[in-house]
C-alpha cells in the first residue's frame, strides 16, 4: 500500500555540509517516509569532508558526489510539511518560512571550523541523534512512545564558549517547569511564554515566567522580543558541554514530555514569528 510522503526541507548558510548531511541521513533512515531535500541561504560547493563522513558512519555514498547545493529561491512557493533550519544565521534570515507546515529550527556548529577530533563526523553523530528525536516524536504517534523505543548515540565535544558552574547549571534541573521548559526548546528552537503555558498545561504565566527568569539569570536560556512577544531559546553561547547535556536528556527521554509535544501541536492561534525569508 502506497503511502503519501511527508516533505522534508533543511535548511542551512552553505548547503554544504550539515544541510547536505542531514538530507542524506534522513533519506537512509526514512526515505520510504519523508522526501527530503536541503538549501542555502548562500549556497558554497559541496564539502568533499562531509561526504566522506557519511561514507565512515556507513552509508552508501556510491552517488554522493552528485549532490549539489541548491540556493533557496528553488524552492520559493513550494509546500512542505517541515522546514528544519540548522544553523542560527539560517534560522534568523528564515524565521517563518512561508509554506512550511511545522518549522524547527535546530542548530548545530560547523565542522568546517570546528575543534577537536574529526569534526565532521562529530556534527554527523549530533544530526543523528537528533534526527532519531524528531522520528521518535513525528512518525510515532504518542501512544508508542516508551523507553524502550528509544536508541541515541552519544555526542561528545570538548568546545565551550562561556563560563558556567556546574552546580548552578544543575540545580536549574532539578525543577520540573524548567526541566521540561529546556528539552522543549530544544526541540522546537524557539518558545514563548504562551506556547510553555500550553505544553505544560500550566494556568499560571507568572509560575512559568519566574522559571524562566531563573533560567535566564543562570545565562541557560536567551530572549528575543518581537512585538508583544517574547521567545525564548537555548543560549547559542552555552558550553558545548551543557548543550549535551540538555541534548542527550530530551533525545533519551522522550516520553517525559511526549504528552507536552502533542498539546503543543494542537495549540490554536500560536504566534507568528515574523518571516526574514528574502
Amino acid at each position: 500500500m502506497s503511502i503519501n510522503k511527508q516533505r522534508v526541507l533543511f535548511l542551512c548558510t552553505g548547503n554544504s555540509a550539515r544541510s547536505q548531511m542531514a538530507e542524506v541521513l534522513l533519506k537512509h533512515r526514512a526515505g520510504d517516509r519523508f522526501e527530503v531535500y536541503s538549501a542555502g541561504t548562500q549556497p558554497e560547493a559541496v564539502d568533499p569532508r562531509a561526504i566522506d563522513a557519511l561514507h565512515r558512519f556507513g552509508i552508501d555514498t556510491a552517488n554522493m558526489t552528485q549532490l549539489v547545493s541548491n540556493p533557496i529561491s528553488d524552492f520559493k512557493a513550494q509546500q512542505f510539511d517541515y522546514v528544519i533550519t540548522l544553523c542560527d544565521r539560517a534560522t534568523d534570515e528564515c524565521r517563518s518560512y512561508e509554506g512550511a507546515g511545522k518549522q524547527l529550527a535546530w542548530d548545530f556548529p560547523d565542522p568546517k571550523s570546528r575543534q577537536g577530533y574529526h569534526p565532521f563526523l562529530t556534527t554527523l553523530n549530533e544530526l543523528n541523534n537528533r534526527l532519531s528525536m524528531f522520528l521518535l516524536v513525528e512518525a510515532i504517534t504518542p501512544e508508542a512512545i516508551t523507553p524502550e523505543t528509544i536508541t541515541s548515540e552519544s555526542a561528545t565535544s570538548n568546545e565551550g564558549i562561556t563560563s558556567l558552574e556546574p552546580s548552578v547549571f544543575y540545580k536549574c534541573l532539578t525543577d520540573d517547569i524548567r526541566l521540561k521548559t529546556l528539552m522543549l526548546t530544544h526541540y522546537h528552537g524557539e518558545l514563548c511564554v504562551c506556547e510553555l503555558m500550553q505544553a505544560l498545561a500550566e494556568d499560571s504565566q507568572p509560575k512559568v515566567s519566574r522559571n524562566l527568569a531563573v533560567l535566564k539569570k543562570a545565562n541557560i536560556i536567551s530572549d528575543r522580543k518581537h512585538g508583544q512577544w517574547v521567545f525564548y531559546r537555548i543560549n547559542p553561547d552555552l558550553p558545548m558541554w551543557a548543550k549535551c547535556v540538555i541534548a542527550q536528556t530530551t533525545e533519551n527521554n522522550i516520553p517525559l514530555i511526549s504528552e507536552d509535544l502533542q498539546r503543543l501541536a494542537l495549540m490554536q492561534c500560536r504566534p507568528n514569528k515574523a518571516s526574514f525569508c528574502k
